[in-house]
C-alpha cells in the first residue's frame, strides 16, 4: 500500500513526513460564497444585525479557522501561518445578494496552505449563516474552491475561469 501517501504499511492512516521537503514561501487563495435575501443583505451592510457586525465577526472566524485547520482536518500539518486575509465582494441578483468570499493564507514552510485557505473561506460563509439564520434559514452557501496556490514542489496553480 505504499503508493498511497497517507497510508502506512499496515493500511492505516498516517500523516505524511515532510521533513525532507524544502522550505519555501507558500500562498493559497480560496473562494466561497453565501446567497442571502435582501433583508439580510441590508442588515449586514447597515450593521444592524442583533448579533453584531456580521462581516467583522465572519472575518475573525475565517482567520481563526485557518489557524486551527490542523485541529479539524486529520492529515493536515500544523503550520506557522505568516499571513491571513479575508476579502468580501457583493453581487446583486434580481431577488437576492451573493457575498463572494476570498481567503488568502501564507506561510514559509515545507507544506502548502490550501486546506487553511479553504477552511477559512468555508468558516466565513458558515459564520454569516449562523449570525443571520434567524431571518432566513434558506440561505445557500455556494461552491468553495481553490483559486490559486504558489510555492512548493508541485509548483503554482491557477484556476481557469
Amino acid at each position: 500500500m505504499s503508493e498511497f501517501t497517507h497510508i502506512n504499511e499496515q493500511g492505516n492512516a498516517k500523516m505524511v513526513d515532510v521533513s525532507e521537503k524544502n522550505i519555501t514561501k507558500r500562498t493559497a487563495i480560496a473562494h466561497s460564497s453565501i446567497t442571502v435575501n435582501p433583508e439580510i443583505y441590508q442588515q449586514i451592510v447597515d450593521h444592524t444585525n442583533k448579533k453584531g457586525n456580521v462581516l467583522n465577526t465572519a472575518q475573525i472566524a475565517g482567520i481563526m479557522a485557518a489557524k486551527n485547520t490542523a485541529d479539524i482536518i486529520p492529515m493536515c500539518h500544523p503550520l506557522p501561518l505568516t499571513g491571513i486575509d479575508v476579502e468580501f465582494q457583493w453581487q446583486k441578483h434580481a431577488q437576492s445578494f451573493t457575498l463572494n468570499i476570498q481567503a488568502t493564507v501564507s506561510t514559509t514552510g515545507k507544506t502548502g496552505v490550501e486546506m487553511e485557505a479553504l477552511t477559512a473561506a468555508t468558516a466565513v460563509a458558515l459564520t454569516v449563516y449562523d449570525m443571520t439564520k434567524a431571518l432566513d434559514k434558506g440561505m445557500v452557501i455556494g461552491e468553495t474552491y481553490l483559486l490559486s496556490k504558489s510555492g512548493g514542489k508541485s509548483g503554482d496553480f491557477q484556476r481557469k475561469a
